[in-house]
């Protein structure tokens, strides 16, 4: 007697598995759009927060680092752990933190509590992030498994698109606390909702948590944060900068002999080892650092040098997400070489930060500044794709889900130093007395001198994300197979 397998395409199985998945998708889904939205609505709504609280550029800066801090460092950790006490479980506690802790910061007193509760979120995010990708894999049959994980994707653009223009009508008619308080009743329906949905789920191996490779990770990042955020304000020469610094130098090394000795490494170094695969990782870090702080940045010129209120300058910065999401499917549809798409991606994205700096200047044309902001965006939508594909392909199957964690950190530490950088840069080109303006988007009501003055940052801001851009195209020209079946059967 055959007997058919359960999981065909047309078997009651099969299709019952594919309504489950469906469902799951959109438990991830609105994961990734709440986490989207609660990141992009406070790059432009921060000038709001920071005049409320009359935050210091130390403070002010913080208030998104120390979540990009904490969201980085714990991704890893987070995704072991949900190995030693269940997927769901720590996806939906993720869930629960990340609401409560935007329910807490609507009613913060002082701006310290704010920070706080930006690392309860960011703990939050790295549960939901560590685990999403997981669980769709998971729930969707093989051969559906590319719809799930495109729509998965494509929501973190939808995300991205509607975040800052929602941020900044909120930043101006319902009040800074609504930034944080609009992510509570939505965080209740995806909490309820994925209780309802997801399934428990066998567990995997148990294996251990490289606790001290996280902590190590975590304290170099912190180094390294501390002294880029403070060399623009203080000078490079201050204690502060020196001994972030000087920590930052002293625990690589240190870094790096632990986690060669690790079992199970957080950053695996043994994906170093090819050149394709150092070049393609080297070439995400920089497209992340390039890409980043950009909707930052130019939501900071339109308030803080041209005038503009929250919500003016959340629309005018569409462009750039606009880019990603048009460019991102449309390259994948494309018969073009992963590697050629790297290598055009990282191109687009230098030729639109270098229009930027080239152009910045408070009369400048907003259509100049829109091309600029959207060919970057299609530049980093159209490296994303090839990138991604290009190091996802190039090991065996076993190796996809050490490779993929290790991708999205090697981003995540471009993305955290991306901002901690640009605001250094842009703080370090007016006098102290100035730079809280500059967070607070006030410099534009004092004097003519003071905006040329800020001007210069945001060019030299724009030049050295422009020069990382070129670097990734570089490295992505570098990342060339040269004999990719000897690398799949490694």
């Amino acid at each position: 007697m055959v007997t058919v397998p359960h999981d065909l395409p047309g078997t009651p199985e099969y299709v019952s598995k594919l309504r489950y998945a469906w469902r799951v998708c959109s438990v991830t889904s609105l994961g990734l759009v709440l986490i989207g939205i609660a990141g992009s609505t406070l790059n432009v709504a921060l000038p709001t927060v920071v005049r409320h609280f009359q935050a210091g550029p130390f403070e002010s800066g913080w208030i998104l680092l120390s979540f990009l801090l904490v969201s980085t460092a714990s991704l890893v950790f987070f995704g072991r752990v949900a190995d030693l006490l269940g997927r769901r479980e720590v996806y939906l506690t993720g869930f629960a933190l990340f609401t409560l802790a935007s329910l807490l910061a609507g009613f913060s007193l002082n701006v310290w509590f704010l920070i706080a509760m930006r690392v309860v979120q960011a703990v939050g995010s790295a549960m939901i992030l560590a685990n999403g990708t997981v669980i769709i894999t998971d729930a969707f049959p093989a051969d559906r498994l590319s719809q799930g994980m495109g729509v998965y994707i494509g929501t973190l653009s939808v995300a991205q698109l509607i975040g800052p223009s929602v941020g900044g009508l909120i930043a101006e008619t319902a009040g800074w606390q609504w930034i944080f308080w609009v992510n509570v009743p939505a965080g209740i329906i995806a909490l309820v909702w994925g209780v309802l949905t997801l399934r428990k789920v066998e567990r995997g191996p148990r294996e251990p948590v490289d606790a001290l490779g996280n902590a190590l990770i975590f304290a170099a990042l912190s180094a390294a944060l501390l002294a880029l955020s403070e060399a623009g304000s203080r000078g490079l020469t201050s204690p502060v900068v020196l001994t972030g610094a000087g920590l930052f130098v002293v625990l690589v090394p240190i870094i790096v002999v632990v986690e060669r000795r690790a079992s199970h490494p957080v950053l695996d170094l043994r994906l170093f080892g090819g050149r394709m695969l150092a070049c393609a990782n080297l070439a995400s870090f920089c497209n992340a650092l390039a890409r980043s702080a950009l909707i930052l940045v130019v939501a900071l010129y339109f308030q803080a040098a041209r005038g503009l209120d929250a919500f003016e300058a959340g629309l005018s910065v569409l462009p750039v997400p606009l880019g990603i999401g048009l460019a991102s499917p449309i390259a994948g549809a494309l018969r073009v070489s992963p590697y050629a798409l790297s290598i055009g991606g990282s191109l687009f994205s230098a030729a639109g930060l270098g229009t930027l700096m080239l152009t910045a200047d408070p009369a400048t044309p907003y259509w100049i500044i829109g091309i600029g902001l959207f060919v970057a965006g299609c530049g980093s939508g159209t490296f994303l794709t090839g990138n991604t594909t290009q190091v996802m392909s190039a090991l065996p199957h076993g190796s996809l889900g050490v490779v993929n964690g290790f991708r999205v950190m090697i981003m995540n530490v471009g993305i955290v130093l991306s901002v901690g950088l640009s605001l250094s840069v842009l703080a370090s080109s007016v006098s102290p007395e100035l730079r809280a303006q500059v967070y607070a988007a006030t410099l534009s009501r004092l004097s003519p001198v003071a905006v040329e003055q800020v001007m210069d940052g945001f060019r030299t801001t724009y030049g050295l994300l422009f020069a990382v851009a070129l670097a990734g195209a570089v490295l992505a020209a570098l990342a060339r197979t040269r004999a990719p079946a000897a690398a799949r059967s490694r």
